[in-house]
């Protein structure tokens, strides 16, 4: 078993590669906002703040989740978590997690101040901030974690897709634009992609453990052509958007399609978790800088 000092395991418990991933709804959000001139800087920081809190709660939770629940044992091929390792007791990360949960909702509530004057919409996005805070813990914890459902994609999809994407634009502009389903489910299908990795990577473990995730549910080989429907799909979205709004300098997002697509030929090839492992990053980090030039090149050309 890998050897980690109390830092190193705190730091790997976090999961800090998954971050861009989580800053790239906030980012199409404000991106868009900023082209109808309702851009605030305040709303940008404090919701970037907010959603890094969460995913690293949702990190956290995580790896308590799936050690108590079963997925970290120690036949899993993965790479070891915190928990599993026993460097980080239970009872440490119970406590890291409510300090997160603490702070989340404190950063949130700042954004919500910022943002919105009228009380019922404070309290709408109050209630949804919320659910963000149980939906992240109770992904592998709790008595039933709907991740072990098989649940994890539909979240990842409206949390980091449409509520991310949407959320984050209402809250600069307090306006809603129909077009804005486009872009927001891209994102949500990257999202959705990098847990398809995930997943397939811990398919044997996951299985053992009684984790019906959906490469679970349906084998390894259906769940590489289910990658390679989310991120087609994901690419042909923000073309549309494109198109239709006629921001061409947005067609800058496809320099990045080469290291989207390289995670769905990795699928193809690749087996073992080890081999897998390495492209989380690769579709976390490809998904921040798709989002990344197609702000750039709509705000320069």
């Amino acid at each position: 078993m890998t050897t980690f000092s109390k830092r190193q395991a705190w730091i790997h418990a976090m999961r800090l590669r998954t971050l861009p991933l989580a800053l790239s709804s906030i980012l199409m959000g404000s991106v868009i906002a900023f082209q109808t001139s309702g851009f605030r800087w305040s709303v940008f920081l404090l919701a970037a703040l907010t959603t890094t809190l969460l995913q690293v709660l949702s990190n956290l939770a995580n790896d308590y989740g799936d050690s108590v629940n079963g997925a970290d044992h120690s036949g899993r091929l993965g790479p070891v978590r915190a928990v599993q390792s026993g460097v980080i007791t239970l009872s440490e990360m119970k406590s890291a997690m409510l300090i997160f949960a603490i702070l989340s909702l404190f950063s949130g509530i700042g954004l919500l101040f910022v943002s919105l004057e009228d009380p019922l919409k404070f309290l709408l996005f109050m209630g949804m901030g919320i659910l963000a805070i149980l939906a992240a813990i109770t992904y592998t914890s709790g008595s039933k974690p709907y991740g072990y459902a098989g649940l994890g994609d539909l979240a990842v999809f409206l949390f980091f897709g449409w509520l991310g994407v949407m959320g984050t634009f209402y809250l600069h502009t307090q306006a809603f634009d129909a077009m804005l389903w486009l872009p927001a489910s891209a994102v949500g299908l990257l999202s959705t992609a990098v847990l398809n990795i995930n997943n397939v990577r811990d398919i044997q473990s996951d299985q053992a453990a009684g984790k019906r995730s959906i490469p679970v549910r349906i084998g390894k080989r259906a769940a590489t052509w289910y990658h390679w429907f989310l991120l087609i799909a994901a690419l042909l979205l923000i073309l549309v958007f494109v198109v239709m709004e006629q921001a061409w300098g947005g067609l800058f997002f496809l320099l990045a399609t080469p290291m989207i697509l390289r995670t769905g030929w990795a699928m193809e090839k690749f087996n073992s978790p080890e081999k897998l492992d390495p492209y989380l990053k690769v579709m976390a980090g490809s998904t921040f800088l798709c989002v990344l030039f197609f702000g750039l090149g709509w705000l320069i050309f």
